[in-house]
């Protein structure tokens, strides 16, 4: 595969540039006529005119996955083979890594491999479960509703990410403009008042002398709180990746005051939605559980299932060791031992997902209303404290003044 950098005219009428990949430039022109656009100049790609990128991880979003799934049903949908939707998909996709991926794929289909196989090959671009859903897809001959299922999860997981996210962004900036007042105030102000009361002779109030050492300490001793933070820092991400670390933020991310019962409900939606998709694809327990269990973001989460499925390989009903684990709430047990009595799981952690889907927003939703007095009342506090810390001196300034 080579790399060809194009300038072209769209259907609208607008020059568009870019970069493509193609076995050579005979295919890359075909490429770009069958997207309706007339070619102007086409040229292969050098270290001077090759798009460079800096990526960290795989610089995949889940809306990029979303956005894939529903292209490629539509184009499915309209009759368009695989090998046309995946060419066309490759020049749509705005990112780039994503693209590039697409192009790979395809040619590993032109060679005979199946649409999950070559998929299978890029497991940082696209997640296990994709993968499996895919191959079930191929397996019973709907594709398009195998796309379908992971459009629907991955667009409600990316709305409840975003919504958790946004949750956290104005607390998180408050905290941050906060810090920095009161180290402008530490840092600038505090110094001026200490050299006026020197000059009187006035005792500072409590509040003030231990900001005024705080002070000194800062301006003198600024970078040991600079390399403190840092080691700090680095101590906790190593600390996140040990077993021990796992477990401790684990715990706290469901202990944690409002914002852990938004997280383990966001765990029960995602385990319920996850097996119900994968359930639904036809897969065995066994292995749409691990499955699940890998998609879990908190390590307590992922290890329960884990267990599961050890239990269940015995013929224990994976009820069982959800409801003994005390990480999920009741409801969950309940409706996956009901779902297996009745013999439709399937349904039942679908309707389980999208109720907790439900809880999740609006846990969320009242939560961002709640923080609102929540800030006020820190900012208050915030302001208090530098009202003591700064009338305090005054008064006793004035007091000294009177006593000239």
């Amino acid at each position: 595969m080579a790399d060809f950098t194009y300038l072209a005219i769209d259907n609208k009428g607008k020059e568009k540039k870019g970069t493509i990949q193609a076995e050579n430039k005979g295919d890359a022109v075909t490429q770009i006529k069958k997207n309706e656009m007339t070619l102007i100049r086409i040229e292969e790609a050098n270290i001077l005119t090759k798009d460079i990128e800096f990526s960290f991880g795989s610089g995949i979003k889940i809306r990029d996955l979303s956005v894939f799934c529903r292209q490629f049903i539509s184009m499915i949908n309209a009759g368009v083979t695989i090998i046309d939707a995946l060419e066309m998909l490759s020049v749509a996709t705005e990112n780039k890594t994503m693209a590039k991926t697409i192009v790979k794929v395809r040619a590993n289909i032109q060679k005979g491999e199946t649409l999950s196989e070559s998929m299978a090959k890029y497991p940082k671009i696209f997640p296990s479960i994709m993968i499996s859903m895919v191959a079930a897809g191929e397996a019973s001959g709907k594709l398009e509703v195998a796309f379908e299922r992971m459009a629907e999860r991955f667009e409600k997981k990316a709305k409840l990410d975003a919504m958790l996210k946004k949750a956290s962004v104005y607390p998180t900036i408050v905290m941050i403009v906060s810090v920095i007042v009161i180290i402008v105030m530490l840092v600038q102000i505090i110094p001026t008042y200490k050299s006026m009361f020197d000059q009187l002779g006035a005792d500072l109030p409590i509040q003030t002398v231990l900001a005024v050492k705080l002070s000194d300490f800062i301006i003198a001793r600024w970078y040991v709180l600079v390399g403190l933070l840092i080691a700090f820092i680095v101590a906790v991400n190593v600390y996140k990746k040990t077993i021990p670390g796992q477990i401790t933020f684990g715990t706290i991310a469901r202990k944690l005051p409002v914002f852990g019962i938004i997280n383990v409900k966001n765990a029960s939606a995602n385990f319920a939605r996850t097996l119900s998709t994968l359930v639904y694809a036809g897969l065995p327990m066994v292995e749409a559980l691990e499955i699940t269990s890998n998609t879990m973001e908190n390590y307590l989460y992922k290890e329960c299932l884990k267990k599961a499925k050890e239990e269940v390989v015995k013929g224990v009903p994976m009820s069982e060791p959800i409801q003994k684990s005390g990480l999920f709430p009741p409801m969950v047990g309940y409706m996956t031992r009901i779902g297996e009595e009745t013999g439709d799981i399937e349904g039942m952690l679908s309707k389980l997902a999208d109720y907790y889907d439900e809880e999740v927003e609006m846990a969320t939703q009242t939560l961002m209303a709640a923080l609102e007095p929540m800030i006020m009342m820190v900012l208050a506090g915030i302001v208090i404290l530098l009202i003591s810390v700064i009338m305090g001196p005054m008064i006793s300034m004035y007091g000294a003044l009177d006593n000239l």
